[in-house]
């Protein structure tokens, strides 16, 4: 306020679930309140998601699961916002990060992830491309540290952090969270090993499937 010379303040309050809500705010200590405010009120899960499944806007694609839809129409819903992030996104670190914000929203059991591979092909395909590109760039950042750290150490340690980060995050769109056992094997698997199990995502029906060895 001091830096722009106003005193101009519009809080804005995003709720992401049905509730009784207050429409104003006290903060403060036990005995003294120091703020005191009105704000104005957004209810994401009024907002009907099917208006914005084709929206230019990559934060309303991102929080279409957020949004009001019928049962029977989440997994569309969840395909256009993982669409939405591969068209409208084009960082590669971003796009995981924000992977996981739609796949927390979202929550598919394993049964709706099935689904969603099987009516949704196009998208599947698309996560695995960016997994690849990914892939690739972990190698060009290995190259980089290696500069500084060795060059042969480099490369591994990129490529081996490409793979994993990005193995990881297929893995939940496929399966849901994953135990802390796997977790620590996709950690310390070396790039070879986790390239293996990449080739095995798609088409595995458990993560057993991917992680097996003797395949």
């Amino acid at each position: 306020m001091d830096l722009f010379k106003s005193e101009r303040v519009v809080p804005v309050v995003i709720f992401l679930h049905a509730g009784d809500y207050a429409a104003r705010l006290t903060l403060g200590s036990e005995s003294t309140g120091y703020l005191d405010f009105h704000y104005l009120s957004s209810a994401l899960f009024q907002i009907p998601a099917r208006e914005h499944l084709h929206s230019p806007n990559l934060v309303a694609r991102l929080i279409l699961p957020s949004m009001d839809y019928a049962p029977g129409e989440k997994l569309e819903v969840y395909a256009h916002a993982v669409r939405g992030l591969v068209e409208l996104e084009p960082d590669p670190e971003r796009r995981l990060k924000y992977l996981d914000f739609i796949d927390i929203y979202a929550n598919l059991d394993d049964n709706e992830r099935t689904l969603y591979t099987q009516r949704y092909p196009r998208e599947a395909a698309d996560m695995s491309g960016f997994a690849q590109r990914f892939i690739e760039q972990g190698i060009e950042q290995g190259i980089e540290q290696g500069i500084e750290q060795g060059i042969e150490q480099g490369i591994e340690q990129g490529v081996q952090r490409g793979e994993a980060r990005i193995l990881t995050s297929l893995l939940r769109l496929r399966f849901g969270e994953l135990p802390e056992i796997v977790q620590q094997r996709l950690d310390t698997a070396d790039a070879d090993t986790l390239l293996r199990w990449s080739a095995r995502v798609l088409t595995a029906q458990t993560l057993a499937d991917v992680l097996d060895d003797a395949t």
